[in-house]
């Protein structure tokens, strides 16, 4: 009876903290304007159309001088990013990095965290999923400690963020996404108890040139 109810507990609390984080992914959109930053990163994944876009307005806003895009298919030519960019040819060419390495958001994290240290960045703006973005900034936070970070979060078409839990694709994706955030959350809990040194060193910044 007692592991019955410590289990019983245990799953009142992990589906109290999925309707929070729910809860918070649906208010995440729209998104508020940023403040200006030293750079954008757009990270790519389910969406990617939308979330390379949404950062393009954003350097086309003047909301930073360049902007990275992280995990981008090695199969993608730098103009096939542009064409999904929407962006005007010239912006691209000066302001646009791409990063081919990553390929998962602790990639991404590792990716970006090069970029920023290499152009010596004190500010960035985060930009992906609405679902994502607890993740990402959790991940970001951790490869990045010190640099101011906005969330920029852009909805999911496939996404009914307010009723995720009428459909089987939505409860899936929201709570995966809750499961491995929370994964993320213990792992950065039990690293702060160990060495200082115990994270890998951040991945070669991207450069502007493209496969």
């Amino acid at each position: 009876m007692k592991t019955l109810a410590i289990l019983f507990v245990a799953a009142l609390i992990w589906a109290a903290g999925l309707l929070a984080f729910a809860t918070r992914v649906e208010q995440s959109t729209p998104a508020r304007e940023p403040r200006t930053a030293d750079g954008i990163v757009a990270l790519t994944g389910a969406g990617s159309n939308e979330r390379i876009a949404a950062g393009m307005r954003l350097l086309e806003a003047g909301k930073a001088d360049r902007m990275l895009v992280s995990g981008v298919n090695r199969e993608a030519s730098r103009q096939d990013i542009r064409v999904v960019s929407r962006a005007a040819q010239r912006l691209y060419d000066c302001c646009v990095d791409l990063g081919f390495e990553a390929a998962d958001t602790f990639g991404n994290a590792q990716e970006t965290a090069g970029w920023v240290r290499a152009r010596r960045y004190d500010s960035l703006i985060v930009v992906t999923a609405d679902y994502h973005i607890p993740r990402a900034m959790l991940e970001l936070g951790a490869a990045l400690p010190g640099i101011d970070l906005q969330a920029h979060p852009v909805a999911t078409p496939s996404l009914d963020a307010r009723r995720w839990w009428r459909t089987a694709g939505g409860a899936r994706l929201m709570v995966f996404e809750y499961s491995k955030y929370l994964a993320i959350l213990g792992r950065e809990m039990i690293l702060r108890l160990g060495p200082k040194d115990a994270k890998p060193a951040a991945a070669p910044a991207p450069t502007a040139q493209g496969g």
